[in-house]
């Protein structure tokens, strides 16, 4: 694309092409990251949330991992967020998909605060025994998402989507520590900052803070 564009006039570079056919939502088709990979031997738990009232702060707390680009390659992002403030309470980077970097933001969550259910999908991040065992030790419920069904985990799906179109696809990030300094900067505004009309125009910090 930014080749046939050169020819005919257009000063673009890379970059730019790649931005703007983001914005726009157009991609080649083309295998990606495999990010919910179950294993087996690996407990599975049954998801819990179908019907449930979600009414207070640290109810719920769903987590996901995503993929995020840099100029060359990709990095992985998970987060825990709070379903009925939408607070990010903790989140993490890796450049590997092994369970290390869950771990970190589960514990780092831990430290803050226990929840009653934590929902997950089945990839073997948040199957394995590490991070399982923790829950069970903190007498957290476990509930997983069914297969194919990414609206088990819709607040958090809502947030990937949040996060790219507001600030990955409007940047390029070039390094991982450029996307962990952006992304904390983001989820800082995100949680501190921005009014949201689902929790009647407050804060998702404001919210969270009741609890």
């Amino acid at each position: 694309m930014t080749v046939w564009l050169q020819s005919v006039g257009e000063p673009v570079n890379r970059k730019r092409v790649r931005r703007l056919m983001q914005l726009m939502g157009l991609e080649a088709l083309y295998p990606k990251p495999r990010l919910s990979v179950a294993v087996p031997g690996h407990r599975r738990y049954p998801y819990l949330l179908r019907g449930l009232a979600i009414t207070r702060p640290n109810q719920v707390w769903g987590t996901a991992i995503t993929y995020i680009r840099l100029s060359q390659g990709f990095v992985y992002l998970v987060a825990i967020m709070d379903w009925f403030s939408r607070y990010v309470v903790s989140w993490a980077v890796s450049v590997t998909l092994d369970a290390a970097f869950c771990l970190e933001a589960l514990d780092a969550a831990l430290r803050r605060a226990t929840p009653e259910i934590v929902n997950s999908d089945q990839g073997a991040q948040f199957t394995c025994p590490d991070f399982t065992g923790r829950l069970e030790a903190a007498k957290i419920r476990s509930s997983m998402d069914g297969r194919g069904r990414a609206l088990d985990n819709v607040f958090t799906e809502r947030l990937w989507r949040t996060v790219k179109y507001e600030e990955v696809y409007l940047k390029d990030y070039d390094t991982v520590p450029m996307a962990r300094e952006n992304l904390g900067r983001y989820f800082g505004f995100s949680n501190d900052e921005r009014p949201h009309q689902a929790l009647g125009y407050q804060t998702p910090a404001r919210v969270y803070a009741t609890a």
